[in-house]
């Protein structure tokens, strides 16, 4: 990469810069693919304490479950992504997709431990290939506004995980826990046809790495890492431990997957605001802030004797995320060059996904074996130490601002 990447995105290196209604267009139909992906994820997080009570999955099966996914998605994001910085951004999407459809039939039709792990492995793979691209052409689509557009891209994930919960209340008690993963991949298949009509701007000169891990040479791209990583640590352990804890506090099933649902509403509607707050105010100054005051709730979680209380603090929770957690992928977007994004996004969703995956599998056995209080703090001991490094990394690009990176961090590499 060349010193000329401290300008981050805010040119296209593609030579074209496409209008409005093309950037809007790819948005929406991107968008609501990256919305279809998260859906399958927030079903299988409401469903996990029914393979629990259906299937006798132990808690620590399920974390070790919803982990598999995240590693599987470190690997193909390590080593597949890559691939839509050289010409096959959308090629790459259309497959990862349809793999990801497959892992999402293997885990409605298990019964029992072996091929739900399959499925959720498979079905991490698809999206680990798949969602790098989609950020590459999203971000390109638009780069004066990367901030915002990596915020909708946010919600959209959010929009489609918090609906998953709902699909799962209305489907699982009359036809059982096949349908909601049945009805989340047909929904994603019946997207797929928009997509495919819509044109994308490939990469004609594609970069000379085929990978992306030398972009880690970069202080400021490894904190970026280092803070999404951050976040999907909290991620994992909340996944991991928000249905089984109320489950045994037992709190109401409405209240659970209410929650679960009011938990992304600020993530909708807060995902752009953030966006933009990220890149005129500094994502390393944004991304922080948020966490630190996410990795204290996170401790209080675990003191809370009742699903009413965990719910209550849990919508303070998503207001602070909503304006925080779009930072780390608005990092990474301006301060690596337009022809590397899908492999760097790949870095750092690979980070997240090994995090997440890690996460959610140590509180999982935390929770089985020493319970709630335990668990909830270690986890939010973990991400506080993380982004304190993050912090630490990224103290060369602490002023980075609206699409500019100080001059004492454009060391080429």
């Amino acid at each position: 990469m060349s010193p000329s990447s401290a300008d981050g995105v805010a040119a296209n290196d593609l030579g074209e810069t496409p209008s409005p209604p093309s950037a809007r267009t790819l948005l929406v139909a991107f968008g609501g693919l990256s919305a279809a992906l998260a859906a399958g994820y927030g079903v299988l997080f409401t469903i996990a304490a029914d393979y629990r009570d259906e299937y006798g999955i132990s808690e620590s099966w399920i974390g070790v479950i919803i982990g598999l996914g995240f590693i599987a998605g470190f690997l193909s994001q390590i080593t597949i992504a890559p691939f839509a910085d050289r010409g096959h951004a959308k090629q790459l999407v259309l497959a990862g997709v349809f793999v990801n459809v497959i892992g999402l039939v293997l885990m409605a039709f298990g019964t029992s431990l072996v091929p739900i792990l399959i499925g959720r492995f498979i079905s991490g793979i698809g999206i680990g290939a798949a969602t790098p691209a989609i950020k590459r052409i999203v971000v390109l689509a638009d780069p004066a506004n990367l901030g915002q557009n990596m915020g909708r891209l946010l919600a959209a994930d959010v929009f489609g995980f918090a609906i998953g919960p709902a699909i799962s209340a209305v489907l699982v008690g009359p036809f059982g826990i096949p349908a909601p993963f049945l009805v989340v991949a047909a929904i994603t298949l019946i997207l797929l046809p928009m997509v495919a009509r819509v044109d994308v701007v490939e990469a004609v000169d594609p970069p000379k790495r085929r990978f992306a891990i030398d972009l880690l040479r970069r202080r400021e791209f490894a904190g970026a890492v280092v803070l999404g990583a951050v976040a999907f640590a909290m991620i994992g352990a909340f996944d991991a431990l928000w249905d089984v804890v109320h489950k045994d506090l037992d709190t109401a099933d409405w209240i659970a997957n209410l929650g679960i649902t009011l938990f992304g509403l600020p993530l909708i509607f807060l995902g752009p605001t953030g966006g933009r707050l990220a890149q005129d105010r500094g994502p390393f100054q944004v991304g922080p802030a948020g966490l630190f005051f996410a990795s204290g709730l996170m401790v209080i979680y675990g003191f809370l004797p009742a699903g009413g209380l965990i719910f209550a603090v849990a919508m303070v929770h998503a207001v602070s995320d909503g304006l925080t957690i779009s930072s780390a992928g608005v990092a990474v977007s301006m301060v690596v060059s337009p022809d590397r994004q899908a492999g760097a996004h790949g870095v750092v969703g690979a980070a997240q996904a090994m995090s997440a995956g890690v996460m959610a599998s140590v509180t999982g056995v935390l929770y089985g074996t020493y319970g709630q209080t335990v668990a909830y703090t270690v986890a939010g001991v973990v991400m506080a130490v993380m982004t304190s490094v993050a912090v630490w990394l990224a103290r060369p690009a602490w002023g980075l601002k609206a699409n500019q990176i100080d001059s004492t961090t454009t060391t080429s590499v």
